[in-house]
């Protein structure tokens, strides 16, 4: 066995590997709140629509989508290997009733809220990414050029109060799993130091309110103004 297979065998490029594709992950929020933020421009799905065709059509964009996916893929079947290393390790009893007292209630449960944010992302891309891949979907035209309406989708999706309140909760799920994860991170690169950990900690927390929050804010307007 190569080194490379040693290393992310281990519970320590296992670990490094559930870091590296979770800064991506992270990364990749940011992009997409960018992008999903022109749908509360009020000129009728206009800018939303120019964007996401241009995002469709960039051959650089495809190759991120597809590592997307990948990265998504590495996190959550590392995590489900160290969950299950680290429950096999721990003795029942005491080493259970002490990590309650001494852990945070999301980085005791990152295995429950990343699983409920897997099932958000599945429904999530079976009613949009799906939909604009391989949907019949009605176009528009825009200073002389066609695009396919997206728009339209999205806010016939966040016309009905249960996806919102579906996704909603999600991005609540996702401030949790955030709140731990972020810090979490960058203590798994070695980034742990007594000056710097304390603002990688608070940035961390920021980060977990106003990415969820602003993506909660999306659906929570357009129904609104439905």
């Amino acid at each position: 066995m190569s080194w490379v297979s040693k290393t992310l065998n281990s519970t320590l490029g296992r670990k490094l590997l559930m870091a590296l594709t979770g800064l991506f992950l992270i990364l990749f929020l940011v992009v997409h709140l960018a992008g999903n933020l022109q749908l509360l421009i009020p000129d009728g799905g206009e800018s939303f629509n120019i964007y996401a065709e241009t995002m469709a059509k960039n051959p650089l964009i495809r190759v991120v989508s597809i590592g997307n996916f990948a990265f998504i893929l590495i996190h959550v079947v590392y995590s489900i290997m160290l969950s299950r290393y680290n429950k096999a390790a721990r003795p029942i009893g005491f080493a259970e009733s002490k990590a309650n007292t001494n852990s945070a209630w999301a980085s005791r449960n990152m295995g429950i809220l990343g699983t409920l944010i897997l099932i958000f992302l599945l429904v999530h891309l079976r009613g949009f990414w799906y939909e604009f891949k391989f949907g019949e979907i009605p176009t528009a035209v825009y200073e002389g050029v066609t695009y396919k309406n997206v728009y339209l989708i999205v806010a016939e999706a966040y016309s009905n109060p249960l996806y919102v309140l579906f996704y909603v909760v999600s991005m609540g799920f996702l401030a949790f799993h955030l709140s731990h994860g972020f810090a979490s991170a960058f203590q798994t690169l070695g980034l742990n130091h007594a000056k710097y950990s304390p603002l990688i900690q608070k940035v961390g927390i920021g980060f977990s309110i106003l990415i969820p929050a602003l993506f909660a804010l999306i659906p929570i307007m357009m129904f609104l103004q439905a």
